[in-house]
This record gives C-alpha cells, structure tokens and sequence, in this order.
C-alpha cells in the first residue's frame, strides 16, 4: 500500500502514514482484498497456495491458511481444483483464483482493477458472477474498468476523467441516485 505523498488517508480509521510498514501490511491484509488484470499467481504453485498467500500477513497459521484457501476456492466454484498449477487451468479459472485469493481474508472491500480483461466473454461473465455473489454476501466491491457494459453491470458508476468524479450515478443498491454530481475538468 502506497503512502500519500500529501494528504491523509485513513483506512479502518487509521492513518497509513503513520504506521510502520508491518502494521500496515497486517491491515492491508485485515480490510482490502486485491483482484488484478494480470492474475499474478506464482507459475509452479498449487491453486490452494496461491491463494493461502494471501493471508501471509495475517498471523494466521499454516494449517488454517490452507484449510481457509479450500473454503474461498469452493466459494468461487472451483474446490476441484486445489492441487492444479495456473499452466493447468483456463484464464477464466486462473482469474477465480485470483479472486479467491483476494477474499480469502474476508475483508470487507474488494478492488478490482479489470477484473475480466484478460478473458473471454464466457469467463468474464463467470467472474463477475463470482463478484456478484460475494458483494451478495456483504463485500463492498468496487471495479475499476474501461468497459461500459462491465461498469453498466454494477449498481453504482463512479466516471473519473483526469483525476476528478464527472459522474456519480446509483446508489449502490440498483436505484438510480437522486443526485447526480457533475465537477468541471
């Protein structure tokens, strides 16, 4: 997690700035899961691992890791998979993994930068389905895309043009908001 070079930025009420750098990796992995475009999953590693890395930051022991691993990969649709490397499996599974690596911790906000931009339109959609199921179960997801029909999918969209909000539409439960922000770029 970055540090602001100006400003504050506070997560789960703390400032990142000022918490030493094991702090703030145990409540990155505590509060913010992270699904990224590429999957960066370790090559000639076993999906369960994969995705017990993810709590590495946490304290949690090994044995728990793995055994929270199989549960997040059963969550996503692939608990048949365990011991298969990503050279084993499609983009659309690599991808799954790579979500249930992120949500393994159960954090309560996930962050998905183009979460199926590396995928067909098939394992897009089982991604998304995937996302949609877990913000059903009360994680707050927020995608970062360039993709209208992905952005149109989410109940709320957040339009960013050079670093300012130019449109704020939804409400995050499917309702259209009753104000729209517009901000001059």
């Amino acid at each position: 997690m970055d540090r602001p070079t100006t400003g504050t930025v506070r997560v789960g009420g703390h400032d990142i700035a000022e918490l030493p750098d094991d702090e703030l990796s145990a409540l990155r992995g505590r509060t913010l899961g992270f699904v990224f475009q590429q999957f960066h999953l370790t090559p000639g590693m076993a999906a369960l691992d994969n995705v017990a890395e993810g709590l590495l930051y946490t304290g949690t022991p090994r044995r728990e890791r793995r055994e929270r691993a199989a549960a997040a990969l059963e969550r996503v649709g692939l608990g048949h998979r365990l011991t298969h490397k990503p050279n084993q499996m499609s983009g659309g599974e690599q991808q799954r993994v790579a979500v249930a690596r992120a949500v393994v911790g159960d954090p309560p906000l996930l962050l998905a930068d183009e979460p199926t931009g590396n995928l067909d339109s098939s394992a897009g959609a089982e991604v998304l389905e995937v996302l949609r199921d877990l913000h059903a179960a009360g994680t707050t997801i927020a995608i970062i895309t360039h993709d209208i029909e992905i952005a149109e999918w989410c109940p709320r969209q957040v339009q960013v043009r050079d670093g300012r909000i130019v449109h704020d539409h939804g409400d995050g439960d499917g309702r259209p908001a009753e104000i729209t922000k517009r901000v001059r770029t």
